[in-house]
Order: C-alpha cells, then sequence, then structure tokens
C-alpha cells in the first residue's frame, strides 16, 4: 500500500461527515434515515492531499471509497507506462465496488487531484448491508450497467472515430442537462482530458483552436468553452 500523509477522524470527530457522506451517494440515500444512519457508523473518514495516492495498482481491494469531497482520478498503466484516465469521481461517486463481490486486487489506480475527503466502508460491513437491505444491490448494479456503458461507447470511440470527434462529442456530452447554457466548464485538465480521449495535451490543444477558427467554439479562461453552433460540432 502506498504510504500517504491521509488524516484519518474517527467516529466521534466526523458523524456530521459520514451523515453527509452516506446520504450524498446514491446507493444509500434512498434509505430510510435510520437504515442510513446504520450504515454511517461503519464508516471511516479520510483526508488526502492534492496528487496524493489512494490506491493503486496491485492493493488489496477490500473497501468501498465514497467521495464526500474533492474530486480522484481513477487510471490504469499500459505496460509501456503510458496513462489511461478511466473516469473521474465527483462527491456522491464511489470506487472500489468489486470488492463487494469476492476479494481481489486493485488493477487501477486512485489519486486526489484536489483536496479530497472519502469515507470507507469495508467489504465485511458493506455485504451485510447487501443481504438486508437489497436495493442498495439494485443501485449498485445500476452503476455497473451505466459504468460498463460508458467503457463501451469510449473504447468503440477510440476504434472508430478520430480525435477531432472525439473531442466534439465529449464536449457535447458535459453539456447541462434540460438547461440552457451552452457553456462546458472542462472537467478535468488537458493532459487528462488527452488521457481520456486517448491522445496527447499538443493535439487537444490543436483541434480546440481548430474548432474555434471554424467559429464551432469560443475558448474561454478558467477552462470555460462555449458552443457556438452545436449542430455543426454534431457533425465534426
Amino acid at each position: 500500500m502506498v504510504e500517504t500523509n491521509a488524516h484519518y477522524c474517527n467516529h466521534t470527530d466526523c458523524k456530521g461527515t459520514h451523515k453527509v457522506c452516506v446520504s450524498l451517494v446514491p446507493i444509500f440515500n434512498h434509505l430510510e434515515e435510520k437504515q442510513m444512519n446504520e450504515i454511517m457508523m461503519t464508516t471511516n473518514s479520510v483526508s488526502y492531499k492534492k496528487g496524493e495516492t489512494i490506491y493503486q495498482a496491485g492493493d488489496k481491494s477490500d473497501s468501498l471509497y465514497i467521495v464526500n469531497k474533492g474530486k480522484i482520478r481513477i487510471y490504469r498503466l499500459a505496460e509501456s507506462g503510458k496513462e489511461q484516465l478511466v473516469r473521474i469521481l465527483n462527491p456522491g461517486d464511489f470506487t472500489g465496488e468489486l470488492a463487494l463481490f469476492n476479494e481481489a486486487l486493485h488493477e487501477s489506480f486512485a489519486e486526489a487531484m484536489e483536496e479530497t475527503q472519502v469515507c470507507m466502508i469495508n467489504r465485511s460491513d458493506l455485504q451485510e448491508f447487501l443481504l438486508k437491505y437489497p436495493s442498495i444491490s439494485l443501485k449498485i448494479l445500476a452503476e455497473f450497467s451505466n459504468r460498463l456503458e460508458q467503457s463501451e461507447k469510449q473504447t468503440t470511440r477510440f476504434a472508430t472515430e478520430k480525435v477531432d470527434t472525439r473531442i466534439a462529442l465529449f464536449l457535447v456530452e458535459c453539456l447541462p442537462n434540460g438547461g440552457q447554457s451552452q457553456e462546458v466548464k472542462l472537467p478535468m485538465s488537458r493532459k487528462d482530458l488527452a488521457s481520456y480521449l486517448g491522445t496527447t495535451p499538443e493535439t487537444i490543444s490543436r483541434r480546440l483552436a481548430d474548432l474555434e477558427a471554424a467559429g464551432l467554439i469560443k475558448q474561454k479562461p478558467q477552462k470555460v468553452i462555449e458552443i457556438l453552433d452545436l449542430d455543426g460540432l454534431l457533425l465534426v
């Protein structure tokens, strides 16, 4: 296990944190308050500084990690050492779910992107809750389904779409649901975006400049991109 300066707090100090954490995550927040309180009593809260490793490939996978505050990047390393970003976790998201079903080792790395607070529930406690409250299992299966769909979509795009199209589709998918806003705030750095889309940061910068020159987008400060021509972007 990687050594970090992670800060652990006990049940007394972090009771409020645990409650917020459990109520955030979709696999628990449908439960009654009494049931959520029961889960809360089994959690440990851990704080990580930016850049700290939460777990790495080869570590024993025996806990569910729920993001309470901050962001976590999940990535894998190819044999060549090249990084492949898998997903970014925000508050309410979780990782380590494979530990729920059998003893295993992590195949990916988890790293705090900023000051991050994580709630951890160990495997044995969570398995008890799965038996006691079957609705949790259904919520986890729904999340598995979503992640599988995203993974398949990403793999298909790597194989069939050119980089310009991958970038364009990513921007469109980042648009706020149901809103009139045509602005997107990139959820990651260009380095991470390049890793996620299977290209290089330099290519990302060039392609965004090309899309801007074509009048399809406008790049703004703070990683904000305004989509000027949505229909045109979808045809890239």
